[in-house]
């Protein structure tokens, strides 16, 4: 335990700047004994670890220093992950609470009023159907990612449950534009942009962008398939930020 730690419990609630140094603790230690492993299977009765020898020291030394910039870096990261973590807990309790079957009915409930809410606005039938359609792919992916996330451990949460729950916030309007031509005006113009930006920045490196622009045509279905990568790269961003979170400060078992 560190000695930011140990002041904070001795005080009661540990201050803002004591759950700071307590992260970038746990942080240190972990870069530490990714370095040395005979740290990590130091056990503390032992007392504290340090090299045995003049060359050790010096690396273990060097290691530690260039740890810092690299934990100073990450640690905003860490921030983001505590933020995410409690939105998506929150959401969570609120899903389990209900049941599959309850989030079911609630998402099929909420869409259904959104649809008739369109057909009184006299939108168009071919609108009406647009806000069905999108209803019809948010609430299998909604009950998915809540079943995966109960059932399944942190690996498959991470990896199904996080992914699952972004498509159902980002396919079901892109689901639409194909039943509604005012829609698909603003949906695949803005699609196309994107793509086209992602293409000539992030996924230019490694050649990533030049496979992607001959094996993939971004036309029709194509939409959809853009779409479900990136609301599968959001989810597992979402999922390393939280496990991130974890691993820092985790969880208590009655919070969780």
């Amino acid at each position: 335990m560190s000695r930011a730690s140990r002041e904070g419990r001795r005080g009661g609630t540990p201050s803002l700047w004591a759950r700071v140094q307590t992260d970038l603790s746990v942080l240190h230690d972990a870069w530490l004994d990714f370095g040395f492993r005979s740290r990590r299977d130091h056990h503390p009765a032992l007392g504290e670890w340090a090299p045995s020898s003049a060359a050790g020291r010096v690396a273990f030394w060097l290691w530690s220093a260039l740890g810092v910039p690299l934990i100073v870096a990450l640690y905003p990261f860490v921030l983001v992950g505590f933020a995410v973590r409690f939105s998506v807990r929150t959401l969570f309790r609120t899903a389990v609470s209900l049941g599959w079957l309850g989030v079911a009915i609630a998402a099929t409930v909420v869409w259904s009023a959104f649809t008739a809410g369109v057909w009184l606005l006299d939108v168009p039938l071919v609108g009406v159907r647009a806000v069905a359609a999108g209803g019809a792919v948010a609430v299998p992916a909604a009950v998915l990612s809540l079943t995966v996330a109960r059932r399944g451990g942190r690996l498959s949460t991470v990896l199904l449950a996080y992914p699952l729950g972004v498509t159902a916030l980002c396919l079901p309007p892109v689901v639409a534009a194909f039943y509604w031509p005012p829609l698909a005006d603003r949906v695949f113009p803005s699609s196309y942009a994107l793509a086209v930006w992602l293409l000539d920045n992030p996924l230019s490196a490694a050649g990533v962008a030049s496979v992607l622009r001959e094996e993939f045509r971004l036309a029709g279905v194509g939409y959809v398939w853009m779409w479900a990568g990136i609301a599968t790269v959001a989810g597992w961003t979402l999922g390393a930020l939280v496990t991130l979170a974890d691993f820092v400060r985790p969880t208590p078992v009655d919070e969780a």
